[in-house]
């Protein structure tokens, strides 16, 4: 399995931005996806996470209302779609694949199995 996210960029405080990851390897439905970010000097830190079939989804309260997860299976694809961007949002965020049971939606970064190599994201002020 090998994840590509692609998507960051510079954007001004209240615009929005979507971060995308791309899965290579099979069976891409039976992995629960999520996204994590760092920030310099900073732990890496849970986002937003996704079931198997996308009915579950789990966030972190500094994002809940503000960014959106979602998967295409087809396409075998993860988005995180951020709005209302803020400073404190800039870090470089990282999706990760588990896999998982149906209904699972995990938050715990080491219970992930693999990891992207990030796309950086900056909010200016």
């Amino acid at each position: 399995v090998q994840l590509q996210a692609s998507g960051g960029g510079l954007v001004q405080a209240g615009g929005s931005l979507r971060v995308s990851c791309r899965f290579s390897g099979i069976m891409f439905h039976n992995y629960a996806m999520g996204w994590f970010r760092q920030a310099p000097g900073q732990e890496r830190e849970f986002v937003a996470a996704l079931s198997r079939s996308g009915g579950r989804t789990s966030y972190a309260d500094s994002v809940k209302g503000r960014f959106t997860i979602s998967r295409d299976n087809a396409k075998k694809e993860v988005y995180l779609q951020m709005n209302n961007l803020k400073p404190e949002d800039t870090a470089v965020y990282y999706c990760a694949a588990e896999r998982a049971i149906l209904t699972d939606v995990p938050i715990d970064k080491a219970r992930y199995d693999y990891w992207g190599q990030g796309t950086q994201v900056t909010v200016s002020s």
